[in-house]
């Protein structure tokens, strides 16, 4: 099969003209807040657009069809077209001078991980931090896309499952027509994004580290503009609780969130993945929150005042932690590696959680844990029971023994993924604990790391090869392996 290179190229040509598009936004705030480089971010948006329009225009006459491994390069390169676009704004006003930071700034925003290597975020221009924050919320968007409308299609996505519909999502999709799918996912994500805006504005945050905080929460990505993160709203706990709340929405199926707006909670509360992901949340805080008010030797500080006594100090500081890691978000109120050895532990093992499949969190899924779980416990019924057919249930019917393959396969990929990241970060001069942690946070796109990575300190120790390492663990864990990967196969590349 030959690939039809002239829609790849038009089709990246028309994401960098989105991207432009977002850059002239940023320069809009920049120039809202006089911060004196919205000439460098408007330059950077036209040299994007231009290069945008110029593929499109030269590949004018290509043919509208996109076959699989179309969509796999398509998926991948247009990742990586983002983020080479992406760090213009960054260079240009010399925020980010140097290129390969500048990547590894605006990789980890565009696959909402929320690694950083700013060791000052707070003296960076307004629009170079607006910026900052949309890479998460486009990465955000578009992922949302992927699992719910293109992923399937390729056959590799965690919602062929969804409402228990084994072989993929067109049984039950919210409309016939992928690109109306979208636009109503994309509505209620735009819709989230502005009522956090006013809550934490309401609540006294100002208004853009509001708009800043509620980008990089829906997209799961964690991105703040006070280089003590979240930490710095410690004595506003009603920031933090909305903050929570909005954490918890975006680490859900968003399309459980349509159906709650069409009245439809029945299907919500039949869902197995949704309701397995509000029962972990709840029990790993009820035991976090345990150790810490018993346990864990944290003074009250800038980083853990106890404002409303220390129980409900505890559970807040707890269930915000849970949630930002579980979903991926990686915003921190405390640095949870100080918190007994039982709890960094405890926490590493959440880096591989993830949240619902079809939100905007990274890891491995809920949902690909529960079926994980599900085979393995028949398994046993199965060796007593050899000639007995028994199948996987999800929400109550049967799921496909390709599906639970391809899970397995997933799982096994993942995992090995994760030691090969670890050894080079090892082989890099990292010692264990941040080798695994950061081989874990960029993997799972969770933000903070162990270690020299832990959530109070940020990447910029990496060595240069080091953050490219982490960057290709960002995007390969971001779209979910096989999408990468598959194009390091040979006979992917084999004309058929």
């Amino acid at each position: 099969m030959n690939l039809n290179y002239k829609i790849i190229f038009h089709l990246m040509g028309l994401l960098l003209l989105c991207n432009g598009g977002f850059m002239i936004l940023a320069a809009l705030f920049s120039g809202i807040y006089d911060d004196g480089v919205t000439l460098e971010i408007t330059f950077a948006a036209i040299v994007t657009m231009i290069v945008g329009v110029l593929s499109m225009f030269l590949t004018r006459d290509h043919k509208k069809e996109v076959k699989k491994k179309e969509g796999y390069i398509i998926v991948t390169f247009g990742w990586l077209v983002m983020s080479l676009s992406g760090v213009l704004p960054y260079m240009f006003s010399g925020a980010i001078p140097d290129f390969t930071n500048a990547f590894f700034e605006t990789i980890s925003g565009y696959t909402t991980t929320g690694a950083s290597i700013l060791d000052d975020i707070e003296v960076l221009p307004e629009g170079i931090l607006f910026w900052r924050s949309l890479t998460h919320w486009i990465g955000g968007m578009g992922i949302i896309v992927l699992a719910i409308a293109i992923l399937p299609l390729l056959g590799i996505g965690g919602m062929q499952l969804f409402a228990a519909e084994a072989p993929g999502p067109s049984g039950d999709k919210l409309h016939p027509r992928i690109t109306d799918t979208a636009k109503r996912l994309w509505l209620i994500y735009f819709g989230y994004t502005v009522a956090e805006t006013i809550l934490l504005k309401l609540a006294g945050m100002s208004f853009f580290d509001a708009i800043n905080h509620s980008l990089a929460t829906l997209s799961t990505g964690g991105f703040s503009t006070k280089n003590l993160s979240t930490a710095y709203w410690n004595d506003q706990p009603l920031i933090q609780y909305i903050i929570i709340l909005f954490m918890f929405l975006a680490g859900s199926n968003f399309v459980l969130s349509y159906y709650a707006f069409k009245g439809k909670v029945q299907k919500i509360l039949k869902d197995e993945e949704f309701k397995y992901y509000s029962i972990f949340v709840f029990a790993f805080t009820i035991v976090a929150s345990l150790v810490v008010y018993f346990k864990a030797n944290v003074p009250s500080s800038d980083y853990y005042p106890m404002v409303l006594g220390e129980w409900e100090s505890a559970f807040r500081h707890s269930l915000f932690q849970v949630l930002s890691v579980i979903t991926t978000t990686g915003f921190v109120t405390a640095d949870f590696t100080n918190w007994t050895h039982f709890l960094t532990i405890f926490f590493f093992g959440l880096f591989f959680l993830g949240g619902c499949a079809g939100s905007t969190s990274g890891g491995i899924k809920v949902m690909r844990h529960l079926l994980i779980i599900k085979n393995g416990l028949l398994e046993f019924k199965r060796t007593l029971h050899t000639n007995a057919v028994i199948p996987v249930r999800y929400n109550n019917k049967t799921v496909r023994e390709h599906i639970v393959y391809n899970i397995i396969a997933f799982f096994v990929l993942y995992m090995l993924m994760f030691i090969i990241g670890s050894l080079v970060l090892g082989a890099l001069g990292l010692d264990f604990e941040s080798a695994i942690g950061g081989s874990a946070s960029s993997l799972g796109n969770v933000g903070p790391g162990l270690g020299s990575l832990n959530p109070l300190s940020n990447f910029n120790s990496l060595p240069a090869l080091g953050k490219w390492w982490c960057g290709f663990l960002m995007l390969l864990g971001r779209l979910e392996l096989f999408t990468v990967l598959i194009l390091f196969t040979p006979y992917f590349w084999k004309k058929v």
